[in-house]
Formats: C-alpha cells, sequence, structure tokens
C-alpha cells in the first residue's frame, strides 16, 4: 500500500528557511516510497503579499523549484509542493503554483490555483484580496503517479464542489488541497470541507495546512489531515510543524464506489472553464 504524508508548516517570510524546515520533517520521516504534500505558500508567508513578487521565479528553473527536486531526490520522495510564486506574463502579479514532482527530480504536472480569495473576515486582517497580487490558473489538473490519480486543488478551492465533481467524473482516486486557511475560517469549516470532498469524490483526501502565527500577526488553522473515501479522518494535528501520515488502500476505494455508485446516478456533468 502507498503512503501519503501531509506536511504542516508556520512558514516565515525567508525562502531559505522555509527550505530548511521542509528538509528537518523529511528527514525525521521512515525512508520508503510516499508522496509529501507541503502547505500553501510554503516558500514565503508571514510578510506582505506583494513581497513574493520579489521571489516568484520563472517555471521551469529557480531556486525554490532546484531545491525541491533535490530534496525529492535525496529522501526518495514524491511531492506535491504546496504553492509557491512563479512568475506570470503579468509582472505586478504572479502564479500560486503546485508541482508534482517524482523522487527523480521531474516535474509531473502543474496546477495553478484557480480561486481567488478576495473575502472579508473577522480576523485582524479583515480584508483579503488576492487577486492583488496572482493570478488565478488556467483550470484543473490531473496527474497519473503510483500513489493513484490525482486532482489538484489549493485552500479557497475547496469551497467550489464543481471542481472536485469534474475530478470525480475523470477517475480521480486521490485529492490533495495545500491551504493556508485562516484560524477563523478553519475553525468554522475545515473539517467538514475536507471531509466533504472526500465523501463526494469517493477518495482519499490529502490537506496539508499551514498551523500558527505569523510573523505579521496572522493566524492559521493547522489541523492538516488524511480522509478516507467514506469521509473518516484517519490522522490529523492541531497547530505547529509536523507531519500526518496514512497508507492508502484503494481497493476500499472500489468498494466504496461499487456500494454506492454515484457514477451511475449523477444527472449533471461539469464542464471545465476555458482557458482564457
Amino acid at each position: 500500500m502507498s503512503i501519503v504524508t501531509a506536511l504542516q508548516m508556520v512558514s516565515v517570510p525567508d525562502v531559505a528557511a522555509n527550505l530548511a524546515a521542509v528538509e528537518r520533517q523529511l528527514a525525521d520521516l521512515a525512508r520508503t516510497q510516499r508522496l509529501v504534500v507541503l502547505p500553501e505558500c510554503f516558500a514565503y508567508f508571514g510578510g506582505k503579499d506583494r513581497e513574493q513578487l520579489g521571489v516568484a521565479e520563472p517555471f521551469g528553473d529557480g531556486p525554490i523549484q532546484n531545491a525541491l527536486k533535490a530534496l525529492c531526490v535525496k529522501y526518495g520522495v514524491w511531492m506535491v509542493t504546496g504553492t509557491f510564486p512563479i512568475q506570470s506574463a503579468n509582472p505586478e502579479r504572479f502564479g500560486a503554483a503546485s508541482l508534482v514532482i517524482d523522487d527523480q527530480g521531474q516535474v509531473r504536472g502543474r496546477y495553478d490555483k484557480m480561486h481567488m480569495f478576495d473575502v472579508q473576515v473577522a480576523d485582524n486582517t479583515g480584508t483579503y484580496l488576492e487577486s492583488a497580487t496572482t493570478v488565478g490558473g488556467p483550470g484543473p489538473t490531473v496527474v497519473d503517479t503510483p500513489f493513484g490519480r490525482i486532482g489538484m486543488a489549493v485552500c479557497y478551492d475547496v469551497r467550489f464542489a464543481e471542481l472536485f465533481a469534474w475530478y470525480r467524473q475523470q477517475q480521480v482516486n486521490l485529492l490533495v488541497l495545500p491551504a493556508a486557511f485562516t484560524a477563523r475560517t478553519g475553525e468554522a469549516h475545515w473539517d467538514v470541507l475536507c471531509r466533504a470532498r472526500a465523501i463526494e469524490g469517493q477518495c482519499y483526501l490529502v490537506a496539508a495546512n499551514q498551523g500558527g502565527e505569523h510573523a505579521n500577526g496572522r493566524e492559521t488553522w493547522g489541523r492538516s489531515m488524511i480522509v478516507d473515501p467514506w469521509g473518516q479522518v484517519l490522522e490529523s494535528l492541531t497547530l505547529g510543524e509536523g507531519t500526518v501520515s496514512a497508507k492508502l488502500d484503494h481497493p476500499l476505494t472500489e468498494a466504496v464506489r461499487e456500494r454506492m455508485p454515484l457514477d451511475k446516478h449523477r444527472r449533471f456533468a461539469v464542464v471545465p472553464p476555458k482557458e482564457s
């Protein structure tokens, strides 16, 4: 059975420090083939959003990408890289990119966060306007891996059930969700949203969150978790750095889908947006 790991962080506005935190946690894991999922904004978080433009790099080559590829090779793991800033056609905005990197350091897929967190939250930040600095991604991404057929999403994407319904149509059996859920919204919605997406998709979900108080005073919810196709939380964390791992049992996925054949009963199809 394949092993998946959610890696929780309390990232700081310092790329080198965050990469060191990732390696520190990888070094503590038992050496075996596994998929490791990092949180959203793993490489730079807790400063001003616009500061991320200063660390944005071109897709395919850059210090963050090269460091992650090297870590995958060194520790023999596959990785979903959370998100980090990738340069876009607009010099004033970056893409929040999440890559799938294999244990040979090769990029197998890329997803850019689609839904921008432009909301009001009753916390010490108040107004969030992600679209001011971030370009929304063009559409969903499916990646075939030794761990399963992966559907990729990031943080706020989890509130849009149609994305996950489309993944279900593509026979995805593993969802990955890097996130930086606020403490306020996380307390109210994190658990139920993660479980709902796994239940609807009848598949595993690995949710890796930021978890703690950051340099700018922002608080994130943590509670990274792994959920099975029946919606049961297999493993979870609280706050602070840490990892949580579970074995995937895809025969369970098949059994759940056979006993409750949602595909046969579905009355609506979901069509992804066209690239602009």
